[in-house]
C-alpha cells in the first residue's frame, strides 16, 4: 500500500510521536509475516490480505488499541485485555492495547499470524 495515501495521512495527522512509532512498528511486524494492505476509515485503520483481519481502533498519546476478530475466543492468553462476542455474528473481537514496541512479543506475533492467515482465506 502507498504510505502516502491521503486518507491514511489525514487519519494519522495529529497523533503523538509515540503512537506513530507504535503504529509503524506494528505495520513492520505485519510486513514480516506477509503482504498486507491497510486503509483508514473514518474511525479506524483496517488491515487486510484478501479480507480484513485486524484493526487499529484507537490511538492514545502513549498506546494503540488493536482488535483481532476470531471465530472462537482465545481465553488462555497473556495479551488480550478484553474478548467480546460481536453482536449478531459468531466473531469474537480480541482487544489488545500496545504501549511499547516490546508488547509485540512472541505471543502477540502468534495471534497476528493467526489473524493474517484468516485474512487470506478464499471466499466462495
Amino acid at each position: 500500500m502507498d504510505h502516502n495515501d491521503k486518507s491514511l495521512s489525514a487519519f494519522l495527522q495529529g497523533k503523538s510521536p509515540h503512537a506513530l512509532e507504535l503504529f509503524n512498528h506494528f505495520v513492520s511486524c505485519y510486513q514480516q509475516i506477509g503482504d498486507i494492505k491497510f486503509h483508514a476509515t473514518k474511525t479506524m485503520i483496517a488491515f487486510s490480505a484478501r479480507i480484513n483481519f485486524a484493526y487499529i481502533i484507537q490511538f492514545g498519546k502513549n498506546f494503540i488499541d488493536v482488535v483481532f476478530p476470531f471465530k472462537q475466543p482465545y481465553e488462555e492468553n497473556m495479551c488480550f485485555q478484553k474478548i467480546k462476542l460481536v453482536p449478531g455474528s459468531n466473531d469474537y473481537n480480541h482487544h489488545l492495547r500496545i504501549y511499547y514496541k516490546e508488547d509485540i512479543n512472541d505471543e502477540v506475533i502468534m495471534y497476528m499470524s493467526m489473524a493474517y492467515k484468516n485474512g487470506n482465506v478464499k471466499l466462495c
